[in-house]
């Protein structure tokens, strides 16, 4: 308890000692978010392990108590990647034990086939056990998950189906083979899964995938429609729509950031120039976009009605954030990283991070799931901090002149 509140008091003067600055110094701006990090994590952890269970948290409810989710919840990775970037970034060994028992308890999602989150489930969590602790018996679990994921291949379409189509919200929509944009991000395990087996099967599935969609998912402006379904026999596309954006013709704030992530982490596999330049395409839609606002967190559609007055969305800004900073490394010269500075500076003021043991002790507050459903709206989420804390990752070692990957 003594650790508990010393760090809380830290975290609290450091905090106080920055209000009213404009600009932190880079590595106290580093230091400072670890910090306050490692104070929220430890209240969060110190909650679930008092439990006797494995709880996994993603959000709050409008009463302020946490919502925690099922292994087969597609958010049920991020808290235990928290806690990976939690022990990377500090160094410290009490981090380990916790990060190996809240990703292990993921362990059955690897036969998961019902959905295509498999790769945000077991790459926020097993992949990064590997990637930080060396973890050798973590291989078997990736590469069996992009196994599992690889089943929902259509190779008519030439994607990889996102939803079922035949239960719960989904069948009511008159799908056959959906597909949303966030797929792009669970490539990076059929990537990582192929050079960890040295079976190109999942290297073959991820390139066709972004290449189809690259085809018929963007708009002649380069953003990006939420929803393209497909037909699983003919492959021709049957709509292009929305599920969680304003309408079918917008373009919804994480999508466009599920989009630039993607197709960076595509380049990193692949070396592919069109991948770099279709990044390059979806960032100009982004920061030349009239309706984003000065301190570049979207809101949560940039065709949202009633803009300024429309909730922003923190976990599209994290994302956004942390994929320039990758994209800066293989693009110099365009201010890349100077724009994710930019993001994670105001992410990292009161105006978007809580208060230490406050927000359900999450790090970022004012993130949005879906408004079309009425669901986790103007809360925090386990994945926008999960972003920003692979923002801090990456902007650390950026300016430490250590390679990202």
């Amino acid at each position: 308890m003594k650790t508990i509140l010393t760090t809380l008091g830290v975290s609290l003067l450091v905090l106080a000692s920055c209000t009213g600055q404009k600009k932190q110094p880079e590595n106290n701006f580093i230091q400072e978010n670890i910090d306050n990090a490692v104070a929220q994590e430890t209240i969060q952890t110190d909650i679930i392990e008092k439990s006797g269970k494995i709880l996994n948290p993603r959000t709050i409810n409008k009463d302020g108590s946490i919502v925690y989710v099922p292994i087969d919840d597609w958010c049920s990775g991020f808290f235990p990647g928290n806690i990976w970037y939690t022990y990377e970034l500090t160094g410290d060994k009490k981090w380990l034990p916790l990060a190996e028992k809240y990703t292990e308890a993921l362990d059955s999602v690897q036969y998961l086939t019902w959905h295509h989150d498999v790769g945000f489930m077991i790459g926020s969590s097993y992949l990064n056990g590997y990637r930080f602790a060396n973890k050798e018996e973590y291989k078997p679990v990736i590469i069996q998950t992009a196994k599992s994921l690889s089943t929902r291949f259509r190779p008519a379409a030439g994607v990889l189906q996102s939803w079922d189509a035949d239960k719960g919200w989904q069948a009511e929509r008159g799908w056959k083979c959906p597909v949303i944009i966030d797929n792009m991000m669970n490539l990076e395990l059929l990537f990582e899964a192929s050079k960890l087996s040295g079976d190109s099967t999942y290297y073959n599935v991820a390139v066709k995938h972004a290449d189809t969609t690259m085809e018929h998912h963007f708009r002649p402006d380069n953003s990006c429609y939420h929803v393209v379904d497909y037909d699983p026999v003919t492959g021709e596309v049957r709509k292009r729509q929305t599920a969680q954006g304003y309408a079918d013709e917008s373009a919804w704030a994480r999508g466009q950031a599920w989009a630039l992530y993607g197709y960076t982490m595509c380049y990193r596999y692949t070396h592919d120039q069109k991948y770099l330049d279709m990044a390059e395409k979806i960032y100009n839609f982004i920061f030349n976009n009239p309706n984003l606002p000065e301190d570049l967190v979207p809101y949560w559609d940039f065709d949202a009605p009633n803009i300024p007055n429309e909730p922003r969305d923190a976990s599209a800004a994290a994302c956004t954030a942390s994929a320039l900073y990758e994209l800066s490394t293989y693009i110099p010269g365009k201010n890349y990283k100077e724009t994710a500075d930019k993001i994670m500076e105001n992410l990292g003021s009161p105006a978007y991070r809580a208060e230490v043991g406050t927000n359900g002790n999450f790090i970022l507050m004012h993130s949005v799931g879906s408004i079309p459903h009425g669901a986790e709206i103007d809360v925090p989420l386990n994945y926008a901090d999960y972003y920003f804390l692979e923002g801090i990752m990456r902007k650390r070692d950026l300016e430490a002149n250590k390679k990202l990957f």
